[in-house]
């Protein structure tokens, strides 16, 4: 008994020690305005490639928010995925500044968009082909997608360019990794 009471006692003695571990991961959180997480993605988030002329579908990214960071974040990238497509990549935004704690809806479509300023986007290389977000396009399933926004432990991603493939994109980042938030949503 008095065995179990030592070890008892010293596990709360470590984990009241070292709460900062748990309470950094646990903190770190990514949310948008315009679904809830697991929520439907409003039309005007899906892409404009698949065929149809559907006016509200306008392809342009959600608004995403997020708090909690690891504070040695150097910068931040997001990637989102067709978790039920392969994992297919719709979307990589990187060298996003440490200062910034959001993404405004319809970031630009651009390699270097003008918000926020110094990020850079991949080219999507699938039923679109063009810089940044390519959104849903799942015209007669629904699947979800993934959002992820990764703290980095470097300022600027400079071995990715202009050619870099999005899995080439994830891959780096991943490794650059202090943390990660997501976020799903169905469409």
């Amino acid at each position: 008994m008095r065995s179990t009471t030592i070890v008892l006692s010293a596990l709360l003695v470590t984990a009241t020690a070292c709460p900062t571990a748990t309470a950094d991961r646990a903190a770190f959180t990514l949310s948008s305005a315009a679904f809830a997480n697991g929520g439907t993605i409003p039309k005007v988030h899906e892409c404009t490639s698949g065929g149809g002329n559907d006016p509200a579908k306008k392809n342009q990214s959600p608004p995403l928010t997020w708090s909690g960071a690891p504070a040695a974040a150097k910068s931040y990238a997001i990637v989102m995925r067709d978790l039920d497509n392969n994992n297919l990549i719709h979307w990589v935004i990187y060298d996003i500044p440490p200062s910034t704690t959001a993404l405004p809806q319809n970031v630009d479509h651009a390699y270097k968009p003008s918000v926020p300023a110094g990020a850079r986007q991949v080219y999507y290389r699938g039923s679109a082909s063009l810089y940044g977000y390519q959104g849903p396009c799942s015209p007669t399933t629904v699947n979800t997608y993934e959002f992820v926004v990764y703290a980095l432990n470097q300022a600027s991603l400079t071995n990715l360019n202009t050619t870099s493939t999005t899995q080439t994109a994830a891959r780096v980042i991943a490794a650059a990794s202090l943390g990660t938030a997501r976020t799903t949503g169905e469409s």
